[in-house]
């Protein structure tokens, strides 16, 4: 069996290199031609060109990189053609792959087509499920609640487990450490905050979180504060908190340990104020109670208001069918308002609770403690294309 693969992004070559151990557990002979980087690289995958040339973020790096993205989207799809495989595996990114996947069947109707990361049109844009179902034919799925949607727009999909699940966790001795290396006292408020990804959200959440955070400093003497970054925004996030309260510590992750360093940051934390998206879960996987609060441009959020078919962001929420974690969207992104919130679950209680047995149910959900996600998804890939 021959199969063609594709990542974009850091994040789709990790689900790649997995899903390629898992396919090779499973079925030995497996050959792969495709694009990835250096996890799927490690997995023996010759790439046919850097990976890294496909990551593009923001509109204006798009639209600059147009001419190249085009050239690399018509390269691949003739070196599919070239390949004719029993099947092309694109992984997430999909404004390349899903018109590589399109490129592709024109020239091969009969190729099979493997998505790997359902769009989430449970949240916004529905249409883009149907239009997806023109080119691909079968889904893998990170959240339990995704397949319906994609069946309903004409492809098969199959729930794999979110690879959330498979990421090792600090203990109780690395936590330790962490604090003792950074004079953080064992029984001292320990506070995350993750103010974002992209320089854009660092430069709008910040300010709001620090006026929250001085807002709680107040109420819990001897609080600490620690922002576990991710490069390239790094040094904008030590410079905007460097006049917060409880002398933060800054996380890069280029830095000698710096995975390490903030594993063991998780563990140690008693709570964390962090904008939506994934680290939500990240933070449930380490039982970190949050808040989360997160802003854009007015005219973008008012959009997004129009758009959205959700009543919570969150997908610890979504997973869980709770609403345990707090919110706070838009005009309610304030510090009056966040504050309290955090301060509550930093003092325990019910809401902490209610939190704490929320980002468990959201644990078992994605699979933790069963197959893993990349042998799942491998095992479902393989039926599918033997069926």
């Amino acid at each position: 069996m021959r199969l063609f693969i594709v990542a974009g992004e850091p994040s789709g070559d990790a689900l790649g290199a997995a899903l390629m151990a898992g396919i090779r557990t499973l079925a030995p002979g497996v050959a792969f031609e495709g694009v990835g980087g250096p996890l799927m690289r490690a997995e023996g995958l010759e790439s046919l060109y850097p990976m890294e040339e496909l990551s593009v973020m923001g509109l204006a790096e798009a639209l600059a990189a147009y001419p190249r993205l085009r050239r690399r989207l018509h390269q691949t799809a003739a070196a599919v053609a070239r390949a004719a495989p029993d099947a092309l595996l694109t992984i997430d990114s999909p404004d390349f792959c899903l018109r590589l996947a399109r490129l592709s069947r024109r020239a091969r109707p009969d190729l099979r087509t493997v998505h790997y990361v359902a769009p989430s049109v449970w949240a916004w844009r529905p249409g883009r499920a149907a239009r997806m179902a023109r080119v691909i034919d079968h889904v893998l799925a990170l959240l339990p609640f995704e397949p319906p949607y994609m069946r309903a727009a004409g492809m098969t999909c199959d729930f794999v487990g979110h690879p959330v699940v498979t990421r090792p966790a600090a203990g109780a001795e690395a936590a330790a450490s962490f604090r003792a290396a950074h004079g953080i006292a064992p029984d001292a408020p320990l506070v995350l905050a993750l103010p974002g990804s992209r320089r854009g959200e660092v430069a709008r959440l910040a300010p709001r979180f620090g006026a929250a955070l001085r807002q709680v400093a107040t109420a819990c003497p001897g609080l600490r504060v620690v922002l576990p970054t991710v490069a390239g925004v790094a040094d904008l996030a030590g410079t905007l908190s460097a006049q917060w309260p409880g002398r933060p510590v800054v996380i890069d992750p280029r830095a000698e340990h710096g995975e390490e360093d903030k594993s063991a940051a998780f563990a140690a934390a008693d709570a964390a104020v962090a904008a939506s998206g994934t680290v939500s879960l990240e933070l449930a996987a380490a039982a970190v109670p949050m808040v989360i609060a997160y802003d854009m441009a007015p005219l973008t959020w008012a959009m997004m208001v129009r758009m959205m078919r959700i009543d919570t962001v969150t997908l610890v929420n979504l997973v869980s069918e709770t609403r345990a974690v707090p919110e706070f969207l838009g005009p309610d992104c304030r510090a009056d308002a966040i504050a309290p919130a955090l301060a509550r679950l930093l003092d325990g209680g019910a809401e902490r609770a209610a939190q704490q047995a929320a980002m468990a149910l959201t644990m078992e959900r994605l699979g933790r403690d069963g197959e893993p996600p990349g042998l799942r998804a491998a095992r479902s890939v393989l039926n599918r294309l033997q069926s």
